[in-house]
């Protein structure tokens, strides 16, 4: 976890913003796709396709993370993490991030370094650079992260592509993110693992470029929750998906302890709890390595089974719900 910064530190207003900007850019090393970063209007970004793949996503202070929580470090981390998630599902390989922040005017400089760390530190994980952004004043924290991708030749995997017969994989976590919220939530101090995983997720990095190769036909990336976003598959395919518990045994008994600790169904977070970013793909013929079978794909309109039955618990994460 990242280091506590909010000591003393000059401010981003007492820094100014092109001040700030230059000390967050100093010194960083871009990968070889991002032929120019940060210093003009624009930044440029070279790959192999002609083609790009572009997602966008945004997190705001105690809506989508929480600074008694989390480390500046630790968000922005999961800032990266969660959009590189997104190229990822499309079986393309993240480039570049272009990065939007705003807070108010009274925050520590030394913050928001912690925070461009943390992206630096994750978006180096999947090879990539942070390309440029921009920085205003905000009675909070916002921060919006746009990421580019490369499909390096290959078709992108749609959701749209699932068929009857097929068989549904996951690579990644699925319930993790879900416990940890929970026990942070209650102030339950143990399972630090859990906790941790809530703050910065793991998505499963390379596994979204494999699962193209290997003959994906539909994929996903599942951050609200894996019914809700299979739902999405369901659906854009005109097919049933039918999981089953028996094959995400693993994830149930991960949380399992910690659920027991608070009182909670394990099967609502491996089954509705969001923020793992674990992959879910259709495969027709063999899973790649890397990947487990944990349902099957059935003739039928668009819809999500659990043992061939309607799930009726926590289905997953909506943006403009209460909470």
């Amino acid at each position: 976890m990242g280091e506590d910064v909010s000591g003393e530190s000059p401010t981003l207003r007492q820094v100014g913003e092109f001040g700030v900007i230059e000390r967050l850019v100093r010194d960083r090393r871009q990968p070889a796709a991002v032929t120019l970063g940060p210093g003009d209007d624009g930044a440029v970004v070279s790959g192999s396709d002609e083609r790009t793949v572009v997602s966008i996503d945004m997190l705001v202070q105690d809506r989508h993370f929480r600074l008694d929580w989390s480390t500046p470090y630790d968000v922005g981390r999961k800032a990266i993490a969660q959009n590189a998630a997104d190229i990822e599902a499309m079986g393309a390989r993240p480039t570049a991030f272009v990065v939007g922040f705003g807070a108010p005017g009274d925050t520590p400089e030394a913050q928001a370094s912690a925070l461009v760390d943390g992206m630096w530190d994750e978006a180096q994980r999947v090879g990539a650079g942070i390309a440029g952004g921009d920085l205003v004043s905000c009675p909070q924290w916002v921060i919006s992260v746009t990421v580019l991708g490369d499909l390096e030749g290959r078709e992108p995997v749609l959701r749209s592509g699932a068929r009857p017969g097929s068989v549904l994989a996951v690579a990644g976590d699925l319930g993790r993110s879900a416990a940890g919220y929970e026990l942070w939530r209650r102030g339950i101090e143990d399972f630090d693992g859990l906790r941790h995983r809530h703050l910065v997720p793991l998505p499963p990095y390379g596994e979204g470029a494999v699962a193209a190769a290997g003959g994906a036909s539909a994929m996903i990336d599942v951050s609200d929750g894996l019914v809700a976003d299979l739902r999405h598959v369901g659906e854009a395919s005109g097919v049933t998906i039918d999981l089953s518990t028996e094959a995400l045994a693993l994830d149930h008994d991960a949380v399992s302890q910690a659920a027991e600790a608070v009182g909670a169904d394990p099967w609502a977070w491996v089954l509705g709890g969001g923020e793992d970013h674990a992959l879910a793909a259709c495969f027709a013929d063999a899973v790649p390595p890397g990947w487990r079978v944990i349902g099957h794909v059935l003739e039928g309109p668009g819809r999500v089974l659990v043992d061939g039955k309607e799930w009726e618990g926590y289905a997953g994460w909506q943006s403009f719900e209460e909470g």
